[in-house]
């Protein structure tokens, strides 16, 4: 039986990639596939059909690679993250008193 080496691609400040996937997005699809895993024994304790756990688990497993690579592609290292705290900036500060500002440009 012979031995598949994988080549993981790391340059000098490169993020890691493998297969096209890039830094984080390894370790979601790798927890997808574990959670698949838990979801095909989960229906095959409660007694579903062997085929149909089968099914659900391949179209699921499908959607999920499909998933992670257009969000790899999409959005890159750290793309995804930025995207996701860039919605948590206001993008209006109000204030209806002016105490705030009049200690600013007191000097002691």
């Amino acid at each position: 039986m012979a031995t598949s080496v994988y080549t993981i691609n790391k340059g000098i400040n490169k993020p890691i990639e493998f297969k096209g996937l890039k830094a984080q997005y390894i370790w979601y699809l790798g927890g997808g596939l574990l959670g698949l895993l838990i979801l095909f024994a989960i229906l095959y304790i409660c007694g579903v059909n062997t085929f149909a756990c089968l099914g659900i688990i391949i179209i699921a497993g499908t959607a999920l690679f499909i998933h992670v690579y257009k969000l790899s592609h999409k959005y890159g290292e750290h793309g995804m993250m930025k995207a996701l705290a860039k919605r948590s900036i206001p993008t209006v500060v109000k204030s209806y008193s002016r105490k705030i500002f009049i200690g600013l440009c007191k000097k002691n």
